[in-house]
């Protein structure tokens, strides 16, 4: 009877497991998004505001950055998203 008693935690415990393994074996994700006027960044993925300085930039956009401010408000940017940490690759232009 004590085992009827837990049947219910041991299918949540279960569920969570498969779920946290499945969250976990899923592979880098690409993103598209766009930087805010804040400065923060909004990806397609995740419509929630990252503030700057929480999200990272890569090597040469930061160096273009600090050189002539690049990275601007209403840029389309690539986004690799790193677990939970996005990380700008680079600006997208039209072709």
């Amino acid at each position: 009877m004590a085992f009827d008693k837990n049947t219910g935690v041991n299918k949540l415990a279960n569920v969570l497991c498969q779920r946290m393994r499945k969250e976990s074996s899923s592979p880098l994700a690409l993103d598209f998004g766009e930087i805010q006027k804040n400065g923060s960044l909004v990806t397609n993925t995740f419509p929630v505001p990252v503030k700057k300085g929480d999200y990272s930039i890569c090597r040469q956009l930061a160096a273009k950055e600090e050189e002539s401010g690049r990275l601007r408000p209403g840029d389309r940017v690539l986004v690799a998203w790193v677990q939970n940490d996005a990380v700008v690759i680079d600006i997208v232009a039209d072709a």
